[in-house]
């Protein structure tokens, strides 16, 4: 109550009124009069009233984002008309204070806008390689423009576009060599964006065109091979390695030959003449021609691969084997004989592998009048063979060339065949222009398949191991060479079950380092043919790590001495006794400090011995050649064949050829013996040996042996070595016989003819003695010639001006003069004298020149002393 006469009133609130707990409060209030009496009886109330309050609001709140973090994601390439939508509330009553009316992107530079709805879409094309996510500070506003009181946080991720294939593989997979087949695709999996598949079909394919002769083979020569693979003999090799045995390959240019195979490139001007020792094959038995071709499209001339043909006037062909317009074809004519009918001559294949740059294995089993070929493993059969009479009777001889054909045009005859024949036209037609490697010619006998399949057969390739789960659901192909698979299922995990198992091996101990391609193709099927999709082909390369490089060491004596008779016996004496053959590869090991289980990070180099094969081990004489007529390098040839090896033998020395173990070739070198059945006029003998592996890839030391040969004396022989030698006799015959670094046999107490390099050795230690004396003599003269000229120089000196001195001449000048000099001339014959004394040492020969010094000095003084005499008449004291 304010006034009760007035009757005014006021209402108050007890607390303080939050609109956010209650906006409106409505009441009702009524009057009471102060009534009757003292006590207020009797008191009359108004009629009742309601009171209607409205709070009004403050902007006491901020807005608050209903999320801590908002989260998108997006496809790369598109713009959206709304990514995402971020929401805040503010907890005011009012309808002014409590609305948010703004948004806003705080982060600057971003490709982003928000709108008052908080709706946020992009501005612009996403690029997923750019940036794979965006984050995003974003905050609001109210009505009253109150600042939210936390931004919130935008996440925003880029998805690239959506691309069918395989993901989730490395591009690059290295290949330790010797660590067995390793997994290409361990983590692969099939992406389909989300398209129904209904079948699946890969292809894997690896390329290996570029390494050797189309994928990594052994690097042996060709005979080695065919005997590895089983065809053991009768094969002859028509292209081999150029060496000093095989020269007549050494004019046509090669590829490669170490790291892999050895390859002959013809570049259609060059040739090769067979000497005439090589091929002895009769037509009439089977045979078999093998020959690896790499030839591309060329011009329609014939292209001669291999040919026998008359060496001189005729000009006919008795065999050959020519490309001709993408065909191969095989010329054979028949010896003469007694019927003239027509028979088989020529056999066409018509053939892409002929003119695709790759390379192929072709094999011609002939048995007349049938001929097999056989392209890398697989059987072919002619579509055209012409006829033709037999050669008529002549006694005409036969040149056999490769890379082109002969033919006499000159009327001369060059008997020249242990050097190619490279260029001119006048004895070379029809050129071939390609690459060629392993022709071989096997007389008497057809390749069975086996063998042909070996020698196609790569070292290197792909493999899978079906896990049991889902073998039966996916099929998987593999092509003869492994070089690739096809594998085909309906289920997608099935599928990458199997990609995940395929593996490379290679098997070679030693292989070719370099890139090997990976193509993956892939095709499916969908439900709707229609939006179907199509897969693209993934790449991806092996990359084959160097292998570390064996050093081939051999050891053992490499100098000794044998006794003539050894030598001339028929045993002969043994080359290498104890030669060791030791392969060691160089590792880097990481080394562990003493004492510490932890490593210390210091790589060192740790050297291991291992275990390989050999193909070839080379005797060669250092020096004079070998004269047949007296001396010889045998072995014993069962011993050699059992071990499946084969022995070559010159004048130049011994070649042990064929792949096998380093055990059996120390074993065979062991036997490897030096006969010498006049050796009167020898007294030593040098060899070399050299063995290597894989063609020549890997070569051993030097490994030198120099051989002594110690002749006896015969008592009957040489009595007479006792008169004019006796001194040497005795020593030989009292002292043991030692050689310092020489093994000797046997060691004979009596008397010995000295060889020349004992003759040699005593007139080396009596020049050196001589030229010691004469250098002590040279360096004495040297000492007296500086003593002299520092007394001249004394004398010098010491020379009086005597410009105003009074001299008088002593008449017993001429008689003391000549008497000195007489004493100084007897004093320099001693001198001489002394000098020619060899015997004397240092120190003796210096006290006699100082004492030479001394008495020189006091004759020469004394001398002066007579011829100056002072006139000291006129002098005043």
């Amino acid at each position: 109550m304010l006034d009760k006469s007035t009757g005014e009133g006021v209402i108050r609130t007890k607390e303080k009124l939050d609109c956010e707990l209650q906006k409106e409060h409505t009441f009702t209030i009524q009057a009471h009069d102060c009534g009757e009496g003292p006590d207020g009886s009797n008191m009359k109330k108004s009629h009742k009233a309601t009171v209607h309050i409205q709070v009004n609001d403050v902007n006491e709140y901020s807005p608050v984002f209903k999320e801590k973090t908002y989260k998108a994601t997006v496809i790369e390439g598109k713009k959206y008309d709304n990514i995402l939508k971020v929401e805040a509330v503010d907890a005011d009553c009012s309808f002014q204070f409590s609305q948010i009316c703004n948004y806003e992107i705080v982060t600057p530079d971003v490709p982003f806008t928000i709108d008052k709805d908080g709706n946020i879409k992009n501005t612009e094309k996403l690029n997923y390689s750019k940036e794979r996510m965006y984050k995003l500070t974003v905050t609001a506003y109210d009505c009253g423009k109150n600042r939210a009181s936390e931004d919130v946080l935008v996440k925003i991720n880029i998805k690239p576009t959506c691309k069918p294939g395989w993901q989730g593989f490395n591009k690059r997979v290295e290949y330790e060599p010797g660590t067995g087949s390793l997994a290409l695709f361990p983590s692969i999996q099939l992406e389909t964006c989300e398209e129904p598949i209904t079948s699946i079909q890969a292809s894997i394919e690896l390329e290996t065109n570029h390494i050797g002769k189309g994928c990594d083979r052994d690097t042996y020569s060709e005979k080695s091979l065919h005997r590895l693979c089983g065809a053991s003999s009768g094969t002859v090799e028509l292209l081999p390695a150029p060496s000093s045995t095989a020269n007549w390959t050494s004019g046509v240019p090669t590829d490669n030959g170490h790291d892999s195979d050895l390859v002959f490139e013809f570049n259609g001007t060059q040739a090769i003449r067979v000497p005439e020792s090589m091929v002895s094959t009769s037509l009439r038995e089977p045979f078999t021609l093998s020959v690896w071709i790499r030839h591309g499209p060329s011009s329609r001339e014939k292209e001669t691969i291999l040919c026998n043909s008359d060496k001189t006037e005729m000009n006919r062909h008795h065999y050959s084997l020519y490309v001709h317009n993408c065909r191969l074809v095989f010329l054979l004519r028949q010896e003469p004989s007694e019927s003239e009918s027509y028979k088989p001559a020529e056999f066409h294949w018509k053939l892409d592998q002929v003119c695709d740059k790759e390379w192929h294995h072709y094999v011609l089993n002939v048995e007349f009048p049938a001929v097999a070929l056989f392209v890398d493993g697989a059987s072919f059969e002619p579509f055209l063979v012409t006829e033709d009479y037999p050669l008529h009777t002549s006694k005409i001889e036969t040149q056999l060339t490769i890379g082109a054909c002969w033919q006499d045009l000159s009327g001369h005859d060059n008997d020249s065949v242990s050097e190619p024949f490279t260029g001119g036209s006048a004895h070379m037609t029809q050129y071939f222009q390609g690459s060629l490697a392993g022709l071989m010619i096997r007389s008497g006998k057809l390749e069975d398949k086996k063998v042909i399949d070996c020698l196609y057969t790569c070292k290197e390739g792909l493999d899978v191991q079906l896990p049991e789960e889902v073998a039966s659901a996916v099929k998987v192909e593999f092509n003869p060479n492994q070089a690739s698979l096809t594998l085909e299922g309906d289920d997608i995990e099935s599928v990458e079950k199997v990609m995940q198992h395929i593996s490379y091996l290679n098997s070679r101990q030693f292989p070719t380092p370099g890139i090997r391609h990976l193509r993956i193709t892939t095709t499916v099927k969908c439900f709707n043919e229609e939006t179907c999709i199509s897969m693209p082909d993934d790449e991806g390369y092996v990359m084959v790590l160097q292998p570390e490089e064996p050093k081939i060491s051999l050891r053992g004596i490499d100098h000794f001495a044998r006794s003539a008779v050894e030598f001339e016996s028929v045993e002969g004496v043994m080359l290498f006794p104890e030669l060791r053959v030791i392969s060691t590869i160089t590792r880097e090991a990481e080394a562990e400090a003493e004492g510490e289980d932890e490593p210390t990070g210091q790589e060192t180099v740790v050297s291991e011995e291992i275990m390989h094969n050999l193909d070839t081990c080379e005797v060669t004489v250092v020096g004079d050649d070998l004269d047949g007529e007296h001396e010889s390098l045998e072995v014993d040839l069962a011993q050699v064949q059992q071990r499946g090896l084969e022995v070559s033998s010159t004048n130049v020395g011994v070649v042990i050829t064929g792949v096998n173990t380093m055990a059996n070739y120390e074993q065979v070198l062991h036997l490897i013996r030096y006969r010498n059945w006049h050796t009167e006029t020898l007294f030593d003998r040098k060899f070399k040996l050299v063995c290597s592996e894989l063609n020549g890839r890997y070569i051993s030391n030097d490994f030198k042996v120099e051989v002594s040969i110690i002749h006896t004396a015969n008592p009957m022989e040489h009595a007479n070595n006792a008169m004019w030698q006796p001194q040497f006799i005795n020593q030989v015959k009292h002292a043991s016989v030692d050689l310092s670094g020489h093994n000797l046999a046997n060691t004979h107490q009596a008397s010995v003819v000295p060889s020349a390099a004992t003759i040699v050795i005593v007139v080396c230690v009596s020049f050196l003695v001589f030229m010691i004396i004469l250098g002590v003599f040279r360096i004495r003269a040297a000492h007296q010639r500086t003593m002299r000229d520092q007394e001249s120089g004394k004398e010098n000196e010491m020379d009086w001006d005597d410009s105003a001195l009074t001299i008088t001449v002593n008449p017993m000048e001429t008689y003391e003069d000549q008497h000195s000099s007489e004493e100084e001339e007897e004093e320099e014959e001693e001198s001489e004298d002394g000098e020619e004394e060899d015997d004397i040492t240092s120190a003796e020969s210096e006290s006699s020149e100082d004492e030479e010094g001394v008495e020189q000095e006091d004759q020469q003084g004394t001398s002066r002393q007579q011829q100056l005499e002072w006139d000291d008449s006129t002098l005043t004291y």
